[in-house]
């Protein structure tokens, strides 16, 4: 019998629609080689969507995320002018984007920081720093901290602008994120960096002590402690020290763009927004509306986002893994994008097109 999933997807904002479509031909594939279909339908999310329904996160959307399988999201946002046009509270990220996490509960956000050996060249990092290829599961709680704290803004009695924004957790937030990141840890090297700053910050002295409750139950795994500014350095200076590193909110933001910086381009980042019943998949970086519709944006990540899906919704790990080993093999064959390599370096540049039209024929091969 042919199994079915329902995805929603929500292509958003400028490069978005377009590396969309190179996205979904990956599934589109799969099907053919596998009793399996993807019932793909779109709904409109971002600016695009403000734009078109008066809201940024409409309901017919939520409707269509309430009941899909799981939910495949493009890059939102536009230019500053653009941007300008809309209001505060429906701006991409306040009115769509965090309103659609609380609502389905994504905790859990997975962004791998990962650059094989064979793709070591994209990095702005010293081949002796990169050594072998760098693999990080980089794991932020996604739903808590700074971000969805309260806030005020407003003036003084002798009439001093202000704004006031709160850092709240609670012990429960802080251990099921962790309780993610040490299962993750058990899968692979067992070895768990967490990133705080206790030295200045209560929250951190609270996840901390969360964390060693949550390690008892964990024995095998060996846990660094290491403050979040060390961290940034550590990146740079020694990635492959680290496998799994788990962190509050801000940080996991900061430092999983970090992550992209030291792999040479955001472009290579997918990620994975887990919640306890409902999960969706995106990639890292911004909707780059200097270049939409130019058919010059890097698809990885988005097809990546594809890959990540296949595995952690609906269980097609093997599948999964076809997809890396394809899209990696465009790169380790000599070709690249524009967002991580210039012209006249002696490598041929692919379009968005050009790049999935490769990858296609590599998975293809591999199916």
């Amino acid at each position: 019998m042919t199994q079915t999933y329902t995805i929603a997807v929500l292509a958003g904002d400028g490069i978005g629609p377009e590396i969309t479509v190179q996205a979904l031909r990956v599934l589109d594939l799969i099907e053919q080689k596998r009793d399996v279909k993807f019932n793909c339908i779109d709904a409109p999310f971002g600016a695009s969507a403000y734009f078109s329904h008066g809201k940024s996160f409409p309901d017919v959307t939520k409707e269509l995320c309430d009941s899909a399988d799981a939910i495949l999201k493009g890059p939102i946002g536009l230019s500053h002018e653009e941007s300008e046009k809309i209001p505060v509270e429906e701006r991409p990220e306040r009115g769509a984007l965090l309103p659609m996490r609380r609502r389905l509960n994504t905790y859990a956000n997975f962004r791998p920081i990962s650059l094989p050996a064979g793709m070591a060249h994209f990095s702005p990092l010293k081949k002796e720093v990169v050594g072998d290829g760098i693999d990080i599961m980089l794991i932020r709680e996604l739903i808590g901290g700074l971000y969805f704290g309260g806030k005020e803004s407003g003036k003084t009695d002798e009439g001093v602008r202000f704004v006031k924004e709160t850092l709240e957790y609670d012990e429960n937030q802080i251990r099921q994120i962790l309780v993610v990141a040490f299962n993750e840890s058990m899968k692979r090297k067992k070895v768990l960096h967490n990133i705080h700053k206790s030295n200045v910050l209560i929250s951190s002295v609270l996840w901390n002590e969360v964390l060693e409750e949550v390690a008892k139950d964990y024995p095998e795994v060996t846990v660094i402690h290491m403050l979040v500014d060390a961290a940034a350095t550590h990146l740079c200076l020694n990635p492959t020290q680290f496998d799994v590193m788990v962190m509050e909110n801000m940080f996991g933001d900061i430092l999983s763009d970090q992550g992209g910086g030291i792999l040479g381009s955001l472009g290579l980042m997918p990620s994975a927004c887990m919640g306890p019943d409902k999960a969706y998949y995106e990639p890292s970086h911004g909707s780059a509306p200097d270049i939409a519709g130019k058919n010059l944006a890097n698809p990885y990540s988005m097809i990546g986002s594809v890959a990540l899906m296949l595995d952690m919704s609906f269980g097609m790990e093997s599948e999964a893994k076809t997809v890396w080993q394809a899209m990696q093999s465009v790169f380790e064959s000599g070709f690249s994008t524009s967002d991580l390599s210039k012209g006249g370096e002696g490598i041929q540049l692919l379009s968005t097109t050009e790049f999935a039209n490769k990858v296609m024929v590599a998975l293809e091969a591999l199916l």
